[in-house]
């Protein structure tokens, strides 16, 4: 039998790893919603190309760190990795903005143009990101603890995607209504269009990853 040092030491080293790995994927997600895409979807012969923000991509990945950690590591540990990532992703903002200010070097790498075609998200953009993730996610805990307060540790396929249900809504909401809609970069139209969109195939990737949850809480379980 192992050392409760043993165990301590392996929750701590986990915890660093997933919580890395949260911030990393949400920071990557927060630089890269500037873009739109479309996604051909045919079912039989209707087929359309919906239009969704490139940021969604790397969402499932924080889905599932999120009911991980809120699962092996409690409440106030995502509500502070929340918050830090929150933080950290408006620092990573500010770094941006004072790259976009120094000339670069003619005729040598991309240019100024090019440089702010990829990173000069409006600053609308940046204020709605980080409102859509922090309030999101502190959604997305109370309501898993709730879940998981109602039905003790069965039906981990409920209280994950219960709670993603609801705080995709507002993250999807928030983000494009504050990042696009106020600044008029997206007329109410394309709106009704892209958020739709952008929540059904969240909601659509999220319940996709319900086996890859319980396989990674028994790896979990295993390891430590």
């Amino acid at each position: 039998m192992e050392s409760p040092a043993t165990f301590s030491t392996r929750r701590e080293w986990l915890f660093i790893f997933l919580a890395g790995l949260f911030i990393t994927n949400a920071i990557t997600a927060e630089l890269i919603s500037s873009k739109l895409i479309q996604i051909p979807i045919q079912i039989g012969n209707w087929k359309h190309n919906f239009i969704t923000i490139v940021g969604v991509l790397p969402w499932p990945i924080v889905f599932l760190l999120t009911d991980t950690l809120n699962e092996f590591y409690g409440e106030k540990a995502v509500r502070r990795l929340s918050w830090i990532t929150t933080i950290l992703i408006g620092y990573c903002f500010i770094i941006v903005l004072f790259a976009l200010q120094i000339p670069a070097v003619p005729g040598i790498g991309v240019s100024d143009d090019q440089f702010g075609a990829v990173f000069g998200q409006a600053p609308w953009i940046m204020v709605g990101s980080i409102a859509a993730f922090l309030i999101s996610q502190l959604m997305d805990v109370t309501i898993f603890h709730w879940i998981k307060g109602k039905t003790g540790n069965k039906y981990i396929w409920l209280r994950s995607t219960g709670s993603t249900v609801v705080s995709q809504i507002i993250d999807t909401v928030v983000v494009l209504y504050i990042g696009f809609v106020l600044p008029g970069k997206m007329d109410w139209n394309t709106f009704a269009e892209v958020a739709p969109t952008n929540y059904l195939l969240k909601m659509g990737i999220a319940i996709a990853l319900t086996p890859l949850i319980y396989a990674v809480h028994a790896g979990i379980r295993k390891f430590i």
